[in-house]
């Protein structure tokens, strides 16, 4: 009964060790997780143009952002005091309060004020000159990120390519070298080169083209303001004195 017991016992012992042995035989043999920054420099040269782009692009975005956000920022009733100022013929007055505000649609009725007394033709003139000036600061920049977006989505493809051709040239010199035994070794380098520069060079390219068009709406908000703040001031001096 006791020889029994024995067997018994170590039978489990010797089953316990087969199991763990097969979990760490499996542990090991599972692939090793890769983080980003590994996966970028399998990506190879062409992963720096792209990271650079990328830098660039929210450099922009954030600059450009924060400036249109300050010229849209207009008090409620700014076009209200430039009204009593100019009605009252406090030209003056109605100049420092342009300087003060210091934003476009500011500076847009600060040159229509000094203006004042000559056509009206005249005066429209120059406060449209004076927007497509701000509007064109406003725009700054913007065409270079709208260049990133098309740029480097292709960067990606011509790493892509760069790829490809490397997978084919190991392929060939694997074959060479072991009889026309190709490996997997030798092709795993370029295509990793090749998927990796295409999905960074789509990533930057799909977050320029959002931010571009984001900045683009902030802008035509910006520029709805000014025409309807040209409107407003024209408006006061066609108003019977």
């Amino acid at each position: 009964m006791a020889f029994s017991m024995q067997v018994n016992l170590g039978s489990a012992a010797d089953t316990t060790a087969q199991v763990a042995s097969q979990l760490l035989n499996q542990a090991a043999e599972e692939p090793k997780p890769i983080n980003v920054w590994e996966m970028t420099l399998l990506g190879g040269w062409i992963m720096i143009p792209i990271a650079i782009m990328s830098v660039i692009a929210v450099y922009i975005f954030v600059e450009r952002m924060m400036a249109i956000s300050r010229a849209g920022r207009v008090d409620r009733n700014f076009m209200n005091n430039i009204r009593d100022h100019i009605t009252h013929g406090k030209i003056d007055a109605a100049r420092s309060l342009c300087m003060s505000a210091n934003t476009p649609l500011a500076r847009m009725i600060e040159k229509g004020i000094s203006r004042i007394g000559r056509p009206l033709d005249d005066i429209s003139a120059a406060i449209e000159n004076v927007a497509k000036l701000e509007v064109s600061k406003l725009e700054s920049k913007m065409a270079l990120l709208a260049t990133i977006s098309g740029a480097a989505p292709m960067l990606g493809f011509l790493g892509t390519v760069v790829g490809m051709i490397k997978s084919l040239y190991n392929m060939a010199e694997s074959a060479r070298l072991s009889s026309g035994t190709i490996t997997v070794e030798a092709l795993s380098g370029g295509i990793y080169e090749a998927m990796v520069t295409t999905v960074g060079g789509l990533i930057v390219g799909i977050m320029a083209y959002v931010c571009y068009n984001l900045l683009v709406a902030q802008v035509e908000r910006v520029i709805y303001k000014m025409e309807a703040g040209a409107i407003e001031f024209m408006d006061v001096l066609n108003e019977p004195s």
